[in-house]
């Protein structure tokens, strides 16, 4: 049995990397401080503001076999390098493969990155390069691994991507349903259970170094076929260019008023990451229709209908389509 200390852990990734430690046996603790949600049972909560002087004075006292990080904050992950990279045996970042300077080509590991950002808080428009200034302050660790994932997805998905258009076909019926017209736009999407025990596993080995945490190369249309399919959809997808869209306010990706998975051709390289260093570190992927169907049995949970974080409302989606 490992000692697995999660900076985070009551969200929903970190909450997943502490539920898998703890399937495989090690001892978890998780520090955050507790509003995002619980921790998994049989984890021990210490309760901190990394923001705050002193957010790692309760961990300090004790060797870590494992540290697991998923913040997005440079000066919460700088801080934390400087509390207890000492303490530690490995380290593991991870996050996301917004840090490349050109996201519209193939991404490798080895793809040029953003400059780091010098501040310690990144907001929406310097996300990439507050990415990069985290990896940066890891990289400074004799062992850590950083952690680059795609696009993720899965029951329990609290930024309503993946599971928006599973669970809109769902609620349509046989009414039409409006979807991008951006069909052969490449896509990856990793569930979040691979993706957590994956990064468990690779702490556990001690690997080293960049890798892709990323899905299966697929298309924005199979993502959208296969959700109709598990859906059981039975009306008309209306398909409609990015141009007709935008003129309507609506936006790409995520966010009010949004349609997921959609996005402008300078991001096309975030659904072409390279995934071949991360199956030689045994990755293993479930097909993607058992990942839409645990996510739509997890959208009826929450409820079909209700307000979501990205995609539109079903009355707004009829009023345009009713155009």
């Amino acid at each position: 049995m490992s000692s697995f200390l999660v900076l985070g852990g009551t969200a929903w990734l970190g909450g997943r990397i502490a539920h898998e430690a703890l399937a495989l046996g090690h001892d978890v603790t998780c520090l955050a401080r507790g509003e995002s949600g619980e921790v998994p049972d049989a984890a021990e909560l210490v309760r901190a503001d990394r923001s705050a002087p002193g957010a790692y004075d309760a961990v300090r006292d004790r060797r870590w076999d494992r540290v697991v990080d998923v913040s997005r904050q440079p000066g919460h992950v700088r801080s934390a390098v400087g509390a207890l990279g000492g303490l530690t045996t490995h380290w593991t970042f991870v996050f996301t493969g917004s840090v490349y300077a050109d996201q519209s080509i193939r991404l490798t590991e080895d793809s040029a990155l953003l400059e780091p950002l010098d501040a310690d808080e990144a907001d929406a428009e310097h996300y990439g390069e507050g990415k990069v200034a985290c990896e940066r302050a890891v990289a400074t660790l004799p062992a850590h691994l950083v952690v680059r994932a795609g696009l993720v997805g899965g029951p329990g998905d609290g930024s309503d991507r993946l599971g928006y258009y599973v669970s809109r076909f769902a609620l349509a019926g046989e009414e039409p349903v409006l979807v991008p017209g951006v069909a052969d736009q490449p896509m990856q999407v990793v569930d979040v259970r691979d993706l957590a025990r994956w990064i468990v596993r690779a702490a556990e080995d001690g690997t080293t170094g960049v890798v892709h945490g990323v899905g299966e190369p697929t298309s924005v249309g199979e993502l959208i076929d296969l959700s109709a399919e598990v859906s059981g959809f039975r009306g008309q997808r209306v398909a409609r260019d990015a141009e007709w869209l935008r003129a309507r306010g609506v936006q790409e990706w995520m966010g009010p008023r949004s349609l997921p998975l959609w996005l402008p051709s300078s991001h096309h390289g975030m659904g072409m990451m390279d995934d071949s260093r991360a199956l030689e570190l045994g990755l293993e992927r479930r097909p993607l229709v058992e990942t839409l169907r645990d996510a739509l049995a997890d959208e009826r949970g929450r409820g079909l209908d209700r307000e979501r974080r990205a995609g539109l409302a079903r009355a707004d989606e009829l009023a345009l389509l009713s155009r």
